[in-house]
């Protein structure tokens, strides 16, 4: 049953988690059912994890899929932690930073800058990997549903949302099949709707949310999206 308001929609706070991130999209489908068969939906998923379940979520909605390349910026010393994130807006760069991080912890500007450029230099090549010479999908105008495997600090969403604004889409919606409440709350005043399918009570990471939770490759992610571009 779903809790939450018209802003922030949860299916369920806690069911176990997902087998894989199989699974988890065919679930995030069946949330997304209403937006099937229309021709103005495109699905982007983060890579690499957001992708196969984007790739389920465009399947089943009979949609376009394409990707939004998000890097985050860890803390040198605690990678895991989000400085911020960088995202890929075609010829420009969209960057969020995560404020309390960066002054709680006195990170030193120096410390940033080398965190971005190497990441920059990552988020270059996997946009070039995974589109090649292929204009991305037009998003002026249409519904875009963003895509990942799950939310932790949301500092990755966060940048992709701010990229995907810029193009000026008609509607946009952020769906992940698992995440902490408190992140989607917080993402909500950002985008039209959220759609969560669990968020666990003691969330810490996003692996918490899968049985199998490995690592997804770029040969993977190409296959998808040339699965999708046939269809």
């Amino acid at each position: 049953m779903a809790v939450g308001s018209d802003l922030y929609v949860v299916m369920s706070r806690w069911a176990g988690p997902f087998a894989d991130r199989i699974e988890a999209g065919r679930e995030l489908a069946s949330l997304l059912a209403g937006y099937a068969g229309r021709d103005d939906v495109v699905v982007l998923g983060l890579p690499r994890g957001g992708v196969p379940v984007a790739a389920e979520v465009a399947t089943a909605l009979g949609a376009a899929l394409d990707v939004l390349v998000v890097r985050k910026l860890g803390l040198p010393s605690r990678p895991e932690l989000a400085m911020g994130a960088i995202a890929d807006v075609g010829n420009a760069v969209e960057i969020v930073t995560n404020s309390s991080v960066l002054t709680h912890l006195s990170v030193p500007q120096a410390d940033f800058d080398a965190v971005y450029r190497r990441e920059l230099i990552e988020l270059r090549r996997r946009t070039a990997a995974y589109r090649g010479d292929r204009a991305p999908v037009r998003l002026t105008g249409r519904m875009v549903i963003i895509v990942d495997d799950g939310l932790a600090t949301g500092s990755t969403m966060r940048a992709a949302v701010a990229a995907v604004r810029r193009r000026e889409p008609s509607r946009l919606l952020v769906a992940v099949p698992v995440a902490g409440a408190d992140t989607c709350d917080e993402l909500a005043h950002d985008v039209d709707q959220v759609i969560c399918a669990r968020t666990p009570d003691s969330f810490v990471a996003v692996r918490q949310g899968y049985r199998d939770f490995t690592q997804t490759s770029d040969a993977e992610v190409l296959v998808a999206l040339e699965a999708s571009r046939e269809r």
